[in-house]
């Protein structure tokens, strides 16, 4: 049996590409011990100072035509909910409130984006709670532990400098986005691969110009 290997998959239901990605994380080997981190992608945004894929309008469209399109290459049914973005927070604190389990984060994923369902919507929460074992979700959504959970998984996040979701964190390496896993899966398999010279002298790039210091073009 290979060496255990611990990784912590971060994501919020708000994003579709969270959706396309986790039937591939059954791809991962036995050997990886895989925990499920939900977390306030908004709050990372504010804390890098970024805009989300749907705050700039041709990038709004141009990212849901993608989805669409990949989710069809993949041969996975998506439908998108009915407004996005969303408030995600009664979503994320259902899943920590029903574990944070595969099971809880894949009842939730495929109710926004396979069945397009509003989970603004308490009855659809209500309906997800129960399918999920979650007695009173309106006293479970609301609990103190859960909220913490939230927030302390969203400050873990970004503490580690997760930027974006999904992300698959496997000790310092960070594998961002529903395509990343194939790269994930080689760094499991031989992660000295990723310790190249190449690889190390990446870190190692210069900057050339940042942003404030560009002009326009005249």
């Amino acid at each position: 049996m290979g060496e255990r290997v611990r990784a912590s998959w971060v994501f919020d239901v708000i994003s579709p590409f969270a959706y396309l990605a986790f039937g591939r994380l059954a791809c991962l080997p036995s050997s990886v011990e895989l925990e499920f981190v939900p977390v306030l992608f908004a709050g990372m945004l504010e804390h890098f100072g970024q805009l989300g894929p749907a705050e700039i309008p041709s990038k709004r469209r141009a990212t849901y035509r993608f989805v669409l399109w990949r989710a069809r290459r993949m041969g996975v049914p998506l439908r998108m909910p009915p407004a996005h973005p969303f408030n995600p927070l009664a979503a994320l604190r259902l899943i920590i409130a029903a574990g944070s389990d595969a099971r809880a984060v894949g009842t939730v994923l495929e109710a926004v984006f396979r069945h397009g369902r509003d989970v603004t919507d308490r009855v659809v929460i209500a309906e997800l709670a129960a399918t999920l074992g979650v007695a009173d979700p309106e006293a479970a959504l609301s609990e103190p532990r859960v909220k913490e959970r939230l927030r302390a998984n969203t400050d873990w996040a970004i503490g580690r400098g997760v930027f974006g979701v999904p992300t698959l964190v496997i000790g310092e390496e960070f594998f961002w986005g529903h395509d990343a896993m194939d790269m994930a899966l080689d760094y499991v398999a031989d992660p000295q691969a990723f310790n190249s010279p190449d690889m190390r002298s990446l870190e190692a790039l210069p900057i050339g110009v940042a942003r404030a210091q560009q002009a326009r073009p005249k």
